[in-house]
């Protein structure tokens, strides 16, 4: 083989790495689907989605995306559905007052935009709390804490986050021709895509709270790393 061709292929080479990352990020969005399917599980299988992808990205981008993803998967998935039934139930109960005040006149029918305001902030946390849940290990209220946290930290973080988590999903319902193309993506890498975006994102703003890792993505211990021991060390230092 020509030894230009072979460094390109190579799995050290750029092509090679990128390569090993879309396996991954397509063997994860497969895994998704899957463990998807009984709907009240999709809040566990975005966040060990999350899981897999923050695991590739301190690894060096070499992961099994199926183990990963199940121990993602089993380690988050009473907090995580507990989250999402929450999350639906609220979103629903928003949803049937908005056809309430739809039909209603007068006053009661403004009450609409204040209705449109709190779904709004219940969808957008709830897309910050799957990777601070992935990320971290705590209660739900202090890990909606900690999500408060870092969208006040990086809010221009957080906009391209929810604009890249929601206009996807948006353009594919209102775009009815293209649908099925949107399904296949979707299918096969579209989630896992979304998932990783919003992991490199993340990343460096979970990073100071995370354990240090090696190569690996290994825990190892490290004395000379001063960092924070959790987000609330640093809400107190910032005064958050």
């Amino acid at each position: 083989m020509n030894p230009l061709v072979r460094g390109f292929l190579d799995n050290d080479s750029y092509f090679g790495r990128f390569m090993t990352k879309f396996g991954i990020i397509i063997g994860a969005n497969l895994m998704f689907v899957v463990f998807s399917l009984p709907v009240f599980t999709i809040g566990a299988g975005l966040t060990a989605l999350y899981h897999v992808m923050f695991r590739t990205l301190r690894s060096g981008g070499v992961v099994n995306p199926f183990k990963e993803f199940w121990k993602g998967f089993k380690t988050n998935f009473r907090q995580a559905t507990i989250s999402w039934l929450v999350f639906v139930f609220i979103t629903g109960f928003l949803t049937v007052d908005l056809q309430i005040c739809a039909q209603a006149t007068g006053p009661v029918r403004h009450l609409r935009f204040a209705i449109y305001a709190i779904m709004a902030a219940v969808i957008f946390l709830y897309l910050y709390l799957l990777p601070t849940m992935a990320a971290f290990e705590d209660t739900i209220p202090h890990l909606i804490r900690n999500a408060m946290y870092f969208i006040a930290k990086k809010p221009l973080r957080f906009v391209v986050i929810a604009f890249f988590d929601i206009f996807p999903l948006v353009l594919t319902y209102t775009d009815l021709k293209m649908m099925p193309l949107y399904a296949f993506i979707w299918a096969m890498c579209g989630f896992g895509l979304l998932a990783m975006l919003g992991a490199t994102l993340l990343l460096p703003v979970f990073k100071p709270f995370l354990p240090v890792v090696d190569s690996d993505g290994d825990f190892v211990a490290d004395p000379n790393e001063d960092e924070y021991s959790s987000v609330d060390d640093l809400r107190e230092l910032d005064g958050f």
